[in-house]
């Protein structure tokens, strides 16, 4: 029969569905909290969760969502709550649960539910970086709530920032459940008709403006004069600001200052450095729950070399490096040398042509000064006193001049 994961901090309630469902012939994982219930997820495959809303270390909404947002939400999910509310089973159903219960659970009712949802198992689960699952810096923390408060307004929104910044992670946190999302640039192209049908009600979002031919900016304008009447929100990356669009990248000049009427600027990774250990793990979670490599994880070594990175291809370059680590580490823990040895694979000379010569001098000087910084905390892992003594920079000084180009401190003292 199938494996069911009961997660309830009652232990009357858990010992009560243990044996109703191996009654049935089901096998039955037991869960007290959400910690448990996380490790038992990673190292089993349930066919079915029974979650509890009202736990005490994490609730039952936040640990669906964080399922969801890893891409571990490969399989039903059924509320449980003994003082829920109306609001409280669709905002679960939203999440992602399947149905919900209200305790006292009627026999007829679990039997039948859990019936139902075990031919119910094809769950579509998402296998990219979900920004809901981050947070942990302030810099993304602000972030997501002006996206959030931007979510509901209907104007053309255009991001900014590097190359390499999966900008489409971004907008999908403008989302509402359930909305459609259009994206490529290959959609312009389609008939105008065709995709403000399929993107009624949501949102198309176009990539990289600074790639766009004149035809299809010329559709895109087209798409933005109707894009209100079907209630389609039209969203828009740029890696460089509009001026330059139009100087630079034969640019429509009125169609650029349309697009731009609302811009917020997308931090590069080295801006919320914290954040990568956590990215780097949820990227491999996903990874190995897709099947797509053997199962690994992330010694505290390699995570820390991870943070220490500089990443001037940004989220780009870390979703290709921890997808070479998935391929090709050779023991299950990735160790600090296999970090190592994939950065190196990753890292290069910085060839002339990417220096910003074309810039004024105060520019060009800091764009150069954190290419070098940048390459002296990857060859020093982090170290702090080496960089410092490779540099002829004081401790003190090298601080404050990394902090000054937006480059993560590195590690206070030797490991």
């Amino acid at each position: 029969m199938a494996q069911i994961l009961v997660v309830d901090d009652e232990i009357g309630i858990r010992e009560l569905l243990s044996e109703i469902l191996s009654d049935e012939g089901h096998q039955v994982l037991l869960a007290e909290n959400a910690g448990a219930a996380r490790r038992l997820r990673s190292a089993q495959r349930p066919d079915l969760v029974l979650l509890d809303i009202w736990m005490p270390d994490t609730d039952g909404i936040t640990l669906l969502k964080e399922w969801a947002a890893n891409g571990q939400l490969s399989m039903p999910v059924v509320m449980m709550s003994g003082h829920g509310t109306i609001e409280t089973a669709v905002e679960a159903t939203r999440v992602g649960a399947l149905d919900y219960l209200e305790k006292p659970i009627a026999l007829q009712r679990l039997l039948a539910t859990v019936k139902r949802a075990l031919r119910n198992q094809e769950v579509p689960v998402s296998h990219r970086l979900s920004l809901a699952a981050l947070g942990r810096s302030a810099v993304l923390g602000n972030l997501k709530k002006r996206l959030a408060q931007l979510a509901q307004v209907g104007s053309p929104l255009m991001l900014r920032g590097e190359r390499g910044m999966q900008a489409e992670m971004f907008v999908r946190h403008l989302l509402s459940a359930g909305a459609p999302f259009v994206s490529g640039i290959d959609a312009l192209n389609d008939a105008p008709s065709d995709v403000l049908a399929r993107a009624a009600g949501g949102i198309l979002f176009v990539a990289d403006l600074s790639r766009l031919t004149r035809g299809e900016q010329k559709n895109l304008e087209f798409l933005l004069t109707r894009a209100e009447k079907h209630k389609a929100r039209i969203v828009s990356f740029s890696p460089v600001e509009p001026q330059r669009l139009v100087s630079d990248h034969d640019f429509d000049a009125d169609l650029a200052v349309r697009l731009s009427e609302l811009v917020i600027a997308l931090p590069a990774v080295r801006e919320f450095a914290e954040e990568v250990p956590d990215i780097a793990a949820l990227v491999l979670a996903q990874l190995v729950e897709a099947r797509a490599c053997p199962p690994h994880r992330f010694s505290t070594a390699a995570l820390n070399a991870l943070r220490h990175y500089s990443w001037s291809g940004n989220l780009a370059q870390l979703d290709a490096v921890v997808k070479n680590l998935a391929l090709t580490a050779l023991e299950e823990e990735v160790q600090l040398a296999d970090v190592e040895r994939v950065l190196a694979a990753h890292s290069g000379p910085v060839a002339a042509g990417e220096l910003p010569l074309d810039q004024p001098y105060r520019e060009a000087r800091d764009a150069f000064e954190r290419l070098y910084f940048e390459y002296q905390l990857s060859r020093e892992n982090g170290s702090m006193s080496k960089v410092a003594d490779r540099s002829g920079l004081e401790r003190t000084h090298l601080y404050r001049k990394l902090k000054a180009l937006g480059l993560p401190v590195g590690r206070r003292e030797e490991s």
